[in-house]
């Protein structure tokens, strides 16, 4: 009989130094066979929407998380029943001969006297005489444990558990919870160790503080006036995931990047004019093409003579870093708040390119779908406030970006053209700047180049 041994899964970091992901599915259960890369969970990070692929070929042994757990980083989070590799070594031995010549003897690897067992998560540890030298176990005893875990209903999986260390024996483990929880509780002055978790495993949830501290609350408060339940007059939402880390970004940008905004309203009627040929343009056929896939163009020809803020300010060696190619930013409103997905190597794309990437980055954003190396690395951005019917703002950088060009609505308004008023659409561009990095004329050379695109598209002949 094959032996198996039981293989742990922790949670890896999934991109640039991320602590915790939150379980949002599983794709397997417990008994379920899985093959090596076949996807076992879906995870949302503090940037994105991931799928984890199995690092084993086995069979699920336990499910040591429940969706909507957050999780830390190289905590296990699955167990897996695989084939044991030195099972083959041993092969040749189950006949009566030893690899070396000899005769086969099972109590080789056992320990003579009972020994004592470390816990594990799964199973057993490792074995260790009594003189505190670990031995290996004798083959074959995996299995069981194995069988006995996979009957075990996913809620009832092992924990995730941190086993108190030598050195801590006798002061007790510390209560289980995530990060977010156990500052919950300093704010409302709880010891977690007075807390029952009702978590997977007792780990300590949100709603297992809140009650807590409601019951506190009750335990002393004499003859107060009844009052509508917290539920009936407020709604409250855990910070976590996409909105958790783009609140934490621009906090950051805000306080350290020192922000200028300028504003430019420009006749685009021409544009407009181009924009409606183009989409009945057989080269175009297909092709999702708006006022965003124009000035993004814009844009990016407007930067070819005005390259400083396409940069980003390099605290550690107290450098200017200027970048001799683009990757655009395009702000994306998701179910799961804002995100900045940027399209590599921007600036080398065609109009018909430009267009098919954005359509691309934006549905593929609003699916929650965006890797984290999708959202990494942009160096300006767009954000269109203009699909909601708002004229202009003071958009906040992407951390390490120098601008951030936001486009409004596109009106038609009484326009003084020859001397003469007439009805033209126009549209409000905001400018936002690092003035570590860009100074007052280039932000507006940018913004006046880019206004006269816009304005007049064939003036890209004059820029290129």
């Amino acid at each position: 009989m094959t032996a198996t041994m039981i293989k742990e899964f922790r949670l890896p970091d999934l991109g640039e130094g991320l602590t915790e992901s939150e379980i949002l599915s599983w794709k397997v259960a417990v008994g379920d066979t899985v093959a090596l890369n076949q996807v076992i969970a879906e995870v949302e990070t503090a940037k994105a929407v991931v799928e984890l692929p199995s690092p084993f070929a086995g069979v699920v042994a336990a499910l040591h998380e429940q969706p909507g757990t957050v999780v830390e980083v190289g905590k296990p989070i699955v167990s897996f029943e695989v084939e044991d590799a030195r099972s083959s070594e041993s092969a040749g031995s189950s006949n009566g001969a030893a690899p070396n010549g000899g005769a086969a003897s099972q109590t080789d690897e056992a320990p003579a006297t009972p020994a004592k067992r470390e816990p594990n998560l799964v199973g057993y540890g490792a074995v260790v005489e009594h003189s505190g030298r670990p031995v290996r176990r004798a083959r074959g005893t995996v299995r069981t444990d194995a069988v006995a875990l996979a009957a075990v209903p996913p809620a009832a999986a092992p924990p995730a558990v941190e086993h108190e260390t030598a050195a801590d024996s006798g002061t007790g483990e510390r209560p289980r919870s995530t990060p977010p929880v156990r500052k919950l509780a300093r704010d409302l002055g709880i010891d977690l160790a007075n807390v029952s978790g009702t978590g997977p495993g007792g780990l300590i949830t949100r709603e297992d503080v809140q009650s807590f501290s409601g019951a506190r609350h009750d335990d002393t408060a004499t003859d107060a006036a009844p009052s509508a339940s917290e539920g009936e007059r407020e709604t409250r939402t855990p910070i976590k995931g996409v909105r958790k880390f783009t609140a934490a970004a621009m906090v950051q940008s805000a306080f350290t990047a020192p922000h200028v905004t300028e504003f430019l309203t420009v006749d685009v009627t021409a544009t407009m004019d181009l924009l409606a040929r183009l989409k009945g343009s057989k080269a175009f056929e297909g092709v999702k093409l708006t006022p965003l896939t124009i000035a993004a163009k814009a844009v990016l020809i407007a930067l070819r003579n005005n390259p400083t803020l396409n940069s980003r300010w390099d605290e550690e060696r107290q450098e200017i870093v200027q970048f001799n190619y683009v990757n655009l930013g395009i702000a994306a409103a998701t179910p799961r708040g804002l995100t900045v997905p940027n399209i590599k190597d921007a600036h080398g794309l065609s109009l018909h390119g430009l267009a098919t990437e954005i359509s691309e980055l934006t549905a593929t954003a609003r699916a929650g779908k965006t890797t984290p190396a999708g959202l990494s690395g942009g160096t300006i951005s767009i954000t269109n406030i203009g699909v909601f019917g708002i004229d202009a703002g003071t958009p906040i950088l992407n951390p390490g970006e120098a601008a951030i060009v936001a486009l409004g609505a596109v009106r038609k308004a009484p326009w003084v053209v020859d001397d003469e008023l007439a009805v033209r659409q126009v549209m409000s561009l905001s400018l936002s700047f690092d003035h570590r990095l860009v100074d007052g004329e280039q932000g507006s050379r940018f913004l006046s180049d880019l206004g006269a695109i816009l304005t007049d598209p064939a003036m890209v002949m004059t820029m290129v």
